[in-house]
C-alpha cells in the first residue's frame, strides 16, 4: 500500500452554506492532515491526531500555512476549442460559424487530436481543475484523444462525442446513424475504463435534426446511468431559431423534454433566458443549468440569474462552468469571480463560502458524484488543490489586512488564478511541479 501525509489548512464543504456565517456547512482544520492511502483519502482531521494513525517513516508532505481543498471541478467546457479562445465576434452564432466550427474540423486529424489534449490537460492541472465535462468534437478521433489523456493521467473526466448533422460545414456533420453508433463505440471503449464517463452528446438543438435527436433519445433509454449534456437558451436569437426548427415545442426546454433528454443527470450549458414554465421543467425533472460567466459576458449572451432560480418554489440545480474556449479563462477562481459580478448587477449576493462549494462540492453534487469527488471526506478519491493567498505581490500586501477564511476565500476567488495553485493532486500524486 503506497500511503503519504500531507499536512496543510483544510477545508471541504458538507453541504451548501446558508450564509456567509454559516460554519456548519463546512470542515476546517487550521493544523490539519489527510492521510492518503493508494490515491483515496483513509483519513481528514487534526494533524496530531491524523499523524498518530499513520505508519512510522510515511512520506509526509508539508503545505502550511496553505489551504488545501478538493479539486475543482468544470461543468461545461469544449476539449476542441482551445485555440479559438479569444477569438472577437459579436455573438454566439457568429463566433461559432467564424471560429469554432472550423477549428473543430481539425479534429479528425488523431495526431492533432492527441497534441491539443496533451495541452488541454496541462492548462487543466495548471490551473487546479481536476474533473471536467467536456464536449468532444463530432469526430470519434477527438473522444479517443480526451478519454485516452484522461486514462494516462488517471484523472476522472466526463465527455462525449459531439451529435450534430446539420447546420455546421460538411466536415462537422454526422448522421443520425453515425452519431448513434459512433456514441455507442465510445461507450463501449471508453466509459468505466479507468475514471472515464462517457456523456451522450447532441450539441443543441440548431445543430440536430429530429432524427439524430430520436437517436440520441436512444441512447438515454438504452445507457440510463450516463450523463447527457447539450445547450439551452444561451441567447435569444438563438431560441427563435431552436423554435422555428421545432415549431411543434411549447419552447426551447420542451424539445429536450419531448425526446426524453431531461432527468437528474441531465446538464443543460448557459440555460440564461428560462420562463417559468421551462424553469418549472428543469426543476420537476432534476435537470441541471450550469451557469458559464465568463463565456456568457464575452459573448454578452446574458446575465444568468443564478440565486434566483436556485430560491425558487420550484428550485433549479445548479452548476459552474468555464465554457472554454466561449470562456475567456481556463481559472474557476476567475470564472467565480465573474460568477459574483454577474450577481452583483442583478442585486444579488454571492458570497465567497457559496463560490468554493459550488466549484468542489456543489459540482460534485451536480454531476451526481459526490461519494468519490467534491469533498476531503474519507473513502473519496484524493484530487486535491493547494492554494496560496499571498501568490502575487498584490495578494500578498492584501494578505496582511485579511482576518477571517471567509476574507481569504474571497482574496484567492478576486485576484487568484493559476499562479494561486501551489499544487495539484490527482488520485495523491503530485502534477503540477511535474508539468
Amino acid at each position: 500500500m503506497t500511503e503519504k501525509l500531507i499536512r496543510g489548512r483544510l477545508i471541504s464543504f458538507k453541504r451548501a452554506p446558508l450564509s456567509l456565517t454559516d460554519t456548519e456547512s463546512y470542515a476546517y482544520e487550521h493544523d490539519g492532515a489527510l492521510l492518503v492511502a493508494d490515491g483515496r483519502i483513509a483519513a481528514f482531521g487534526d494533524y496530531a491526531a491524523v499523524r498518530s494513525r499513520a505508519p512510522e517513516g510515511i512520506e509526509e508532505i508539508d503545505h502550511r500555512p496553505h489551504l488545501i481543498l478538493p479539486g475543482f471541478i468544470d461543468m461545461h467546457l469544449h476539449f476542441p476549442q482551445m485555440q479559438v479562445i479569444a477569438s472577437y465576434a459579436a455573438n454566439l452564432l457568429e463566433w461559432l460559424n467564424t471560429y469554432t466550427f472550423p477549428e473543430e474540423c481539425r479534429f479528425v486529424e488523431t495526431d492533432h487530436a492527441a497534441r491539443i489534449a496533451t495541452h488541454f490537460y496541462d492548462e487543466l492541472i495548471r490551473h487546479g481543475t481536476t474533473t471536467v465535462v467536456a464536449y468532444c468534437s463530432v469526430h470519434k478521433t477527438s473522444a479517443d484523444a480526451f478519454f485516452a489523456e484522461a486514462l494516462k493521467r488517471g484523472m476522472c473526466m466526463v465527455g462525449g462525442k459531439v451529435m450534430m448533422d446539420r447546420n455546421a460545414p460538411q466536415g462537422l456533420l454526422d448522421t443520425p446513424e453515425m452519431g448513434y453508433d459512433e456514441t455507442r463505440a465510445v461507450i463501449a471503449e471508453w466509459h468505466g475504463k479507468g475514471r472515464n464517463h462517457v456523456a451522450i452528446t447532441p450539441r443543441f438543438a440548431i445543430t440536430s435534426t429530429p432524427a439524430q435527436m430520436r437517436a440520441a433519445q436512444a441512447l438515454a433509454e438504452e445507457f440510463p446511468d450516463l450523463h447527457i449534456q447539450t445547450h439551452l437558451s444561451e441567447n435569444h436569437d438563438e431560441i427563435r431559431y431552436t423554435l422555428e426548427l421545432y415549431p411543434q415545442a411549447k419552447d426551447y426546454t420542451d424539445v429536450y423534454a419531448h425526446y426524453g433528454l431531461l432527468g437528474p443527470k441531465t446538464l443543460l450549458g448557459h440555460a440564461i433566458h428560462l420562463s417559468e414554465r421551462e424553469a418549472d421543467a428543469l426543476s420537476e425533472a432534476g435537470a441541471v443549468a450550469v451557469h458559464c460567466p465568463t463565456s456568457n459576458l464575452f459573448l454578452g449572451s446574458g446575465l444568468f440569474p443564478m440565486k434566483a432560480l436556485m430560491r425558487r418554489e420550484k428550485p433549479v440545480r445548479v452548476a459552474v462552468a468555464t465554457d472554454i474556449g466561449g470562456g475567456s479563462s481556463y481559472s474557476m477562481l476567475r470564472t467565480m469571480d465573474e460568477a459574483y459580478k454577474i450577481q452583483q448587477l442583478l442585486g444579488e449576493r454571492l458570497n465567497p463560502l457559496e463560490s468554493f462549494y459550488l466549484m468542489t462540492r456543489g459540482n460534485a453534487e451536480a454531476l451526481s458524484m459526490v461519494g468519490d469527488i467534491g469533498t476531503l471526506e474519507p473513502g473519496t478519491t484524493a484530487d486535491l488543490i493547494v492554494l496560496d493567498a499571498a501568490a502575487t505581490p498584490a495578494m500578498k500586501l492584501r494578505m496582511e489586512t485579511v482576518k477571517t477564511l471567509p476574507e481569504e476565500l474571497f482574496l484567492l476567488q478576486t485576484m487568484g488564478d493559476d499562479r494561486a495553485v501551489i499544487e495539484t493532486y490527482v488520485a495523491g500524486n503530485a502534477m503540477k511541479t511535474a508539468l
